[in-house]
């Protein structure tokens, strides 16, 4: 067993803090959005970006060592339990209004940070049942048609002006968030459909993904209500909807103003690593199972999370994760910061 994997177990801190945040009441509620939000994003303004890559030796061992993955098999058991102490901690506990503000964003933190963070990497395995996985982690955010148009249609088009979810130079997060999960949601019908037609069915079929993701979210949904009612069944939909938009804001930060350069009517170069903003910041990495080095995770989409490598020509980011999704909530800040950087980058 390669004990380096056990570096991943960093994010585990979330969910003790989550787990003590749907216990209390008062100020210690707000412990992990503390920590996810001032305590890491300051930190990592003091760290130094680590780019070291693992050597061949050592990556060969990586891609053999199931720990990394029974790892995010665990977040999968972890997320549910999570969710269940959620919504009974609503049903039972008398709380004021911050402490079920607090309670619903701490929440939503799970639901972006493992629910479809996780599902996220865990939908690029071909196994079957690490596929079933992440649709099960992406049904806490109500979020399962991103498993057909991120691998279908997002990896695709990534940088392109067809892409949903690519922001465009000058674009702020806060119209990015319409377009992109309006858009997104469009084309994944839009491939789950052609798939439907690609087979000879027809397109209204309980075969088509969408329609099964949708009947199972419902379904969801109606347990969810059947169980602790109308209301907490609205704080429920509330913390999925924050996952979503930490989901958009990752988003929006990973590929901002970049594009591939067309070479045809409808074709672009092959997506590399320089179409996408890199993090090499070690603390986002832990937390984000490394998705922060995104720009090898877009060059090579199969490459597991523990083996994504830096590329020394792909753009990167002043700071982690983080503290680039803060900026990014302050369009004059972000447009100061990024602009300049994109600028800087034209020959």
């Amino acid at each position: 067993m390669h004990t380096k994997a056990f570096k991943y177990l960093a994010p585990f801190v979330i969910f003790i803090g989550a787990w003590h945040s749907f216990s209390v009441t008062g100020w210690q509620i707000w412990l992990p959005l503390g920590w996810a939000w001032i305590i890491i994003p300051v930190t990592e303004l003091f760290i130094r970006p680590n780019p070291a890559n693992m050597s061949a030796a050592e990556e060969e061992l990586a891609k053999k060592d199931r720990t990394y993955d029974f790892l995010l098999y665990s977040i999968v058991i972890l997320q549910y339990m999570m969710l269940f102490k959620f919504l009974y901690s609503l049903s039972t506990d008398e709380l004021s209004l911050p402490d079920l503000v607090g309670r619903i964003w701490v929440m939503g933190l799970l639901c972006g940070v493992f629910g479809i963070n996780v599902g996220h990497e865990l939908g690029h395995r071909v196994s079957r049942s690490e596929q079933t996985l992440a649709k099960a982690l992406l049904l806490t955010s109500l979020y399962m048609h991103f498993f057909t148009e991120h691998n279908k249609g997002h990896h695709k088009r990534v940088a392109t002006p067809e892409d949903p979810s690519s922001a465009r130079y000058g674009e702020m997060v806060y119209l990015f968030y319409f377009r992109t999960i309006l858009f997104s949601y469009l084309s994944a019908w839009h491939i789950a459909n052609d798939e439907m037609r690609k087979k000879g069915a027809p397109v209204f079929s309980p075969r088509n993904e969408m329609i099964q993701f949708h009947l199972i979210e419902i379904a969801f949904i109606a347990v969810i209500y059947l169980l602790v009612g109308g209301l907490i069944t609205l704080y429920f939909l509330v913390a999925a909807g924050i996952g979503i938009l930490l989901l958009e804001t990752v988003n929006y930060i990973e590929h901002y103003g970049l594009r591939r350069r067309a070479t045809g009517e409808g074709r672009y170069e092959r997506a590399q690593p320089e179409h996408s903003w890199n993090s090499d910041h070690i603390i986002g990495r832990l937390m984000l199972f490394e998705l922060s080095r995104h720009s090898d995770h877009h060059y090579m989409a199969s490459r597991k999370y523990q083996v994504l490598r830096h590329h020394d020509h792909s753009p990167q980011m002043p700071t982690g994760y983080p503290g680039m999704m803060l900026l990014a909530l302050v369009p004059p800040l972000w447009f100061y910061v990024m602009n300049r950087k994109i600028k800087s980058m034209k020959p």
